[in-house]
Parts: structure tokens; C-alpha cells; sequence
């Protein structure tokens, strides 16, 4: 909650987010087209791109996609870091910095391709076996790099002192940060149905697809914004761990994040 109070005092932050999925979608069709142009054109074929140039275009796929979520979640993590130091949040300073870090979110958009593209393989080529291996894996490589967009962009670390980093700060905060990613995803399943569904019914009064347009709108909102909300937490996380947050003017509300649980049952 305190994070969706970071968003409500400072409501230009969601842009980011949004820039993100707006460019992804841009992105996605762009090699949708690209796939369809190497299968000649012809969705018989979609089945068959089990070959070396599907795999490259994929490969490039992930890197593009994996730069442009870093690039803006970056953007709001320092954004989020200048809120909490007292000082002036604007959008153009949250892209300034994600540019001047250009250089590192390449890198680990680089690496985590060539990760994501390895998987990928393996699903592809072992059975239900790999989809399994590959959903395993996948589970530890997300708390893993939990961590990993304030590292890169705070610390001068590689791809793989990035993810170790992030695991040892997973490890200090194992508790809140596995919670909260828990909870941001009940809430955005509860949001998504409390606009999808309304919206669709509002548009369908006059159209079907104008409900359908409607709803995808109210989703991806929904999805903006609590994408924004957990992106201020890590940011939030990262920082009170450090102690960075201690001389910061919000002091209260990391308190109330980090307040210490009691752990005996018996009191």
C-alpha cells in the first residue's frame, strides 16, 4: 500500500510502464512478421521454425524485449530513489539516467537472452521433461534477479556478479520480497477482473469489439500500474537494505514495510 501511495503522490511514474508495453507491443509485431516472413508467408509453416534462423530471430526478439522492460524499470527505480531522497521526480531525469546506463542494460539484456534462448531449446527439444526443467529453472531465475535492475544500475557489477548480488539481497529480504510479489499478483489478478469485465459490458452496449477494445484498454492499465507499484517495492527493498533510506525525509513508510515480525508462537 505504501507503494501505491508513491504512485498516487507522484501519478506520472505510470508512464513507464506504459512506454514499456507500448513499445513491446511494437516489438512483437515486428518479428511476428519477420517469423512469418521466413515460413514464406504462410502460416503452414509456423509449426516448422524449429531451425538456426528461428532460433537467431528469437534470440534477438528476447534481447530487444529484455532491453526495453530494463530500460524503463530502471528509469522508475531511480525515480523512485529520487522520491525517496526529497528530490524532484520527473520523467525526463528517470530516462536520462536509464541512458546513461545504456552501455549495463545492454549487456544484461545480452545475457539474459542468451539464457532465455537456451531454455527455450531445451523446452523445444526435450519433451515434457524439458518443459518441466525449463519451468523449474525458471522459477529460481526469477527470485534469483529480483534484485537485479537496481543493482546494474547502482553498482558496476557484470551480468553474473549481478545475479549474485541479487540473490544475497533475495536472501536478507527473502521473506517481504517473496511476499510482495505474491500479493502484487493477487491484486492484479482482482484488478484485472474488476475493469476487464465492466468495461467490456459497458462497451458491448454499443459494440462487441468496442467491449473487447474497452477491456484490453482497462487490462493494460491495471497491469501499468501495478507493474509500476512493485517496481517502486524492489526500489523501496533495495535502498532500506543499504540503509540508504535512513536520512530520507519517508522514513516512516519503510518502516512500516520492514517492520520486524514476531517470530515465537508462544508469546
Amino acid at each position: 500500500m505504501s507503494s501505491f501511495k508513491v504512485l498516487k503522490e507522484k501519478k506520472e511514474l505510470v508512464i513507464f510502464p506504459i512506454l514499456s508495453g507500448l513499445s513491446i507491443l511494437l516489438v512483437v509485431g515486428s518479428f511476428f512478421i519477420a517469423m512469418l516472413g521466413t515460413s514464406g508467408w504462410s502460416d503452414i509453416n509456423v509449426d516448422e521454425f524449429n531451425t538456426p534462423l528461428y532460433y537467431f530471430i528469437l534470440f534477438l526478439f528476447y534481447v530487444v524485449n529484455y532491453f526495453i522492460i530494463v530500460f524503463f524499470n530502471m528509469a522508475l527505480t531511480h525515480c523512485s530513489r529520487l522520491y525517496f531522497r526529497g528530490e524532484e521526480v520527473t520523467v525526463r531525469e528517470g530516462l536520462r539516467f536509464s541512458m546513461s546506463r545504456i552501455a549495463v542494460i545492454f549487456s544484461w539484456a545480452f545475457f539474459s537472452a542468451t539464457i532465455g534462448l537456451l531454455l527455450k531449446m531445451i523446452q523445444d527439444n526435450a519433451g515434457w521433461l524439458g518443459k518441466i526443467i525449463t519451468g523449474l529453472i525458471g522459477i529460481v531465475w526469477s527470485i534469483a534477479t529480483f534484485f537485479v535492475v537496481p543493482v546494474i544500475a547502482y553498482e558496476k557489477v557484470g551480468p553474473l556478479e549481478a545475479v549474485k548480488r541479487s540473490t544475497q539481497l533475495m536472501k536478507k529480504k527473502w521473506g517481504e520480497s517473496l511476499g510482495a510479489t505474491f500479493s502484487f499478483g493477487l491484486i492484479q489478478f482482482v484488478g484485472i477482473l474488476l475493469a476487464g469485465i465492466p468495461l467490456y459490458l459497458i462497451g458491448s452496449i454499443f459494440d462487441p469489439v468496442a467491449g473487447i477494445a474497452l477491456a484490453v484498454l482497462g487490462v493494460f492499465l491495471v497491469i501499468s500500474i501495478i507493474s509500476a507499484a512493485q517496481t517502486i517495492f524492489i526500489s523501496a527493498i533495495y535502498h532500506n537494505i543499504d540503509g540508504d533510506l535512513d536520512k530520507h525525509f519517508n522514513q516512516q513508510m519503510v518502516d512500516d514495510l520492514f517492520q520486524k515480525k514476531d517470530k515465537s508462537w508462544f508469546k
